[in-house]
Formats: C-alpha cells, structure tokens, sequence
C-alpha cells in the first residue's frame, strides 16, 4: 500500500525537478496553490534553456537552481516533484530515505480534482487509446480534459471544467510517472499490453511492469480496472488490487471481435468498417477505448461517432504516400520492438523496413523472427545500427545509412512494386532526432524529397541475407 502524503502545497517549501513541460506546469501550479516557495532544479544551466521561460516562470515568483542536482537543495524542500523525463537521482533517493515526500507531476495533479480520471498505461498503443476515449466522452458532451504522457500535463486540467466533478480527465501515464505516486486513484485505470521496454532505466522486465501496474495501486472497488482478457499475466496483475476487473479482447471478454464487428455485453456492436485506424493492433485499441470510455459514461452513439471519425495520431502508421506502387508508411512511434512488431503484423505486403535510433535494451529477437517472413530488406539508421545488424545476421537483406534520407533513397531501390517501406524503428530517437516527431517529419519530407526523383531500378547489393 502507499505510504500516506499530505495532500497539499500550501505552506510548504515545493523543489520541482526538471525543467520541461511537466516540470513548469507543476511549478505554477504549486505557487497558485500556495506553497512558501518553489525551486525549480535542472542539470542544465540557464545558457542551456529558453531565455524568455526563464524569464516568465520568474515573473511568477518561480526560483532557479541550474547545473546540478545539490544535496542542499532537497535539504531545504518539504516536497519534492520528480518531471518523467529525469532519471532516477541519487541526491533525491537518499532525501526520500530520509523521509521527504518525493511525487510526480501527475500525483501533485491529482490533489486538486474532483473529476473522474480515466487513465492509460501499456507499452504501445496508450496515446491512440488516451486520444480515442478523449473523443468518446467528448462526443458525450463531458467537458474533457486529454493529456499526460501525451503531451499536455495534468496540472495544467486543474481549475478547469474537465477537473470538476461533471467533467472527465482522460490521462495517458507512463512507468515514468507512476514511479512516484502515492496516492493516484483513476476512476478507470486500463493496461494494455507489457512487453519489453525502457530496459536502460529498468533493469527486468518484471521492474518494468511493477512500475506500471502502480496505476492499480490506490483504486478501491468501486473502481475500473481494465486489461486484455488474453493476457493473463495482466490480468493476475489487476486482479492483486481491488478494482473491480474488466477484459477486452479475448473470447470471453466483455468487449471482443466477433462477425467483422466489436461487440460488447452490453448489446452494442460496431462494425470494422467504422475504423479509420489501420492495423490489427488498432482493432484491439478500439476495444479498449470501447470498453473504457463505456465504463466512464459514453454512450453508443458519443463512442459510434467516434470510432467513425478518428483518423489516427501523427507518427502512428501514418500512411505518407504511394510512389511507383510502393507504399510509404510512418511509425516513428514505434520506439520498441514490441510495437515495431505490431506495426509489421498489421502490414498484409513484403516490407523494407528503417529501423534505428538509440538502443534501449532487450532483445530483437521477435523483430527477427518476423522479417524472416515478410521483409524484403531493412535499412538500418543511428547508434543501434551495429546492435541490430549483429541481431539480423543473415535473416534478411540490410544495408546501413547515414541520415534519413539516404535511409529512404535506399529502400526505394530495394522495394518492389506492391511493396511498403516503412519507419518503425523499434528504438528511441534521440541519437540523431530531438523526438520520434521530429523523426517522422524528416521520414516524410525525405519520402516526398525522393518521390520527385527519377529512380534507378538497380539497387545496391544489401548485406547479409540473400540479394
């Protein structure tokens, strides 16, 4: 069980750690709230940051401490507010040994709502589910609140409609911000999938999805916990907590596919045909969407609608072009082998596939496994290059680039017509990209870039594999 947190700011002495979005949001939020002080800490000194942010968080009474993480600092703070993107930090595990409160951005959040919080974990698919029941309880009418991982930070809800008790808050949470909560209770909490990732911060799988089940953590049973009913490990998982369970997906679950259709128990089907969304990992993200948004208050009609209209999130399969019969595909948010996978099942063609980034640990066995089946070649692209070369072998063609253009210039040559080149790089993009959209946005320019060109038929012999 947590360990028990006084809910409030008011009076205290706050540090907020890391100076992104999340970070800032917290920041403003405790002095609206009224702590004594806030101190805002980042490793990186003011040179490093936006002049104009600096200038406007200390217009709002916000202090510094820049290039370093110093013991004085939390020395000094009654609560400390971890942004996801930090790294755990020594300085800051031995103050929580020593007893001070040390929570995320999305717990401070928590403490100043009164509406239900729908949220979302899982390895992939959690930003397509966020999205799709933000529309379905939208649709209903709720005043609502999306975000979280997904871009726009929880503390930024508080005040508004969607934080009070008539609207909905609809969160997609990462194992990042779950580490440090303590007293987060969504009213629906669903877990889609765990497969291995972020194996650089954690160092099992089993440490991985410990961190994640914590959106089970505070429910009570009165509560919604959902999960895909042909997981059973998660299912055993909810099962440890008191919400009350909910399963997509599987045969028996309340929500499933059956005839060309998702149906529910509740009598309410629809049709494939309603999905704008490619991919058979999408079909089971509409289920749980379905499945969530129902369990929070939609109603067929505000979900039908929804399902109909929703075309998907940048960088998720999204479909660029079709040059001389090969189609180009962008799934630069397929930052894991887990979700590279799904992204080549949903794909009924041979594939090139760019593949690339920065490694995160674990295996590529099951990306492997695949493409000795239905790829035609793969590029490879960035720090992981030699890991996923030595990976490959011989399975299947592969040849090396050194930017993305060159990486679409040579899997044009190497597709057939009839064929998909695609970018699921089962890797983070930090080695070369400041995002995984800054990466998609350079694949599509480059797919538009090399589209105009002439090309030569005649590709370069790949290595390994059979050319």
């Amino acid at each position: 069980m947590p360990w028990p947190v006084e809910r409030t700011v008011h009076g205290r002495h706050v540090v907020v750690v890391g100076m992104g979005a999340s970070g800032e949001a917290a920041a403003l939020l405790a002095l609206r709230k009224g702590a004594a002080s806030v101190v805002l800490n980042d490793r990186r000194e003011a040179a490093d940051l936006d002049a104009e942010r600096l200038l406007a968080l200390a217009n709002a009474d916000v202090r510094f401490d820049l290039g370093a993480h110093r013991a004085d600092t939390f020395a000094k703070a009654d609560l400390v507010v971890m942004s996801p993107g930090v790294p755990p930090l020594a300085v800051v595990e031995d103050a929580a040994a020593r007893g001070l409160p040390v929570v995320s951005e999305i717990e401070l959040a928590s403490w100043f709502t009164g509406a239900p919080i729908i949220a979302i974990t899982g390895t992939n698919g959690k930003s397509t589910v966020t999205t799709l029941v933000g529309e379905m309880l939208r649709a209903q009418g709720f005043a609502t609140f999306v975000g979280g991982n997904l871009g726009d930070p929880l503390c930024h809800a508080v005040d508004t409609p969607a934080a009070e008790e008539g609207g909905r808050l609809v969160v997609e949470v990462s194992s990042y911000q779950l580490e440090k909560t303590v007293s987060f209770r969504p009213t629906v909490a669903v877990h889609l999938n765990l497969t291995p990732d972020h194996l650089d911060r954690y160092r099992t799988l089993a440490a991985y999805g410990a961190a994640k089940a914590r959106i089970f953590l505070c429910q009570t049973a009165s509560d919604h916990a959902v999960v895909p009913g042909d997981d059973p490990l998660l299912v055993a998982t909810a099962r440890a907590y008191a919400g009350r369970i909910h399963t997509f997906g599987g045969e028996k679950s309340e929500v499933r596919l059956r005839d060309e259709a998702i149906v529910t128990t509740s009598g309410r089907a629809y049709p494939l045909s309603l999905l704008n969304i490619r991919g058979t990992h999408n079909v089971s993200n509409a289920m749980a969407s379905v499945l969530a948004a129902e369990l929070a208050g939609a109603s067929r009609e505000a979900t039908t609608v929804a399902l109909a209209s929703f075309a998907g999130l940048p960088h998720r399969m999204q479909f660029v072009l079709t040059d001389e019969g090969v189609v180009y595909y962008d799934d630069s948010k397929a930052t894991n082998v887990g979700a590279a996978v799904k992204a080549l099942e949903g794909i009924d063609r041979k594939v090139v596939l760019i593949a690339g980034g920065r490694d995160k640990g674990g295996s590529y066995d099951p990306l492997v496994q695949l493409l000795r089946v239905k790829g035609r070649a793969v590029v490879l692209l960035g720090e992981a290059a030699p890991i996923l070369k030595a990976a490959l072998g011989n399975s299947v063609p592969h040849r090396e680039a050194e930017d993305m253009l060159e990486a679409v210039r040579l899997a044009r040559l190497l597709a057939e017509p009839g064929d998909c080149v695609l970018l699921a790089p089962a890797c983070s993009s930090l080695d070369m990209f400041e995002s995984y959209a800054e990466r998609g946005r350079s694949f599509a320019a480059a797919v538009r870039a090399t589209a105009i060109a002439p090309s030569s038929r005649e590709p370069p012999p790949p290595e390994g594999g059979d050319p």
